[in-house]
């Protein structure tokens, strides 16, 4: 993704992306999912940190997604 309008604003465990997706979702973002470790199983390949999660948004909401992304990890730290 690196010749795109997406830009990464999170790397965590699967709950974590899911919560913060959703989140997004309900405020109309849609956020692109990557997942080394799935892509890398189906071509039949290894892993080196399994369960980790890329999210990825547009670079035209990448503001509002950064709040999304801070008060959700910021509840995962209480």
């Amino acid at each position: 993704m690196t010749d795109s309008n997406y830009i990464k604003v999170f790397t965590g465990n699967f709950i974590n992306v899911q919560r913060i997706s959703d989140k997004l979702k309900s405020i109309g973002i849609n956020a692109v999912i990557k997942d080394e470790t799935e892509s890398a199983r189906l071509a039949g390949f290894g892993s080196s940190i399994p369960g980790l999660q890329e999210l990825y948004v547009n670079k035209d909401e990448l503001d509002r997604a950064v709040l999304v992304v801070e008060e959700i990890t910021s509840e995962s730290r209480n």
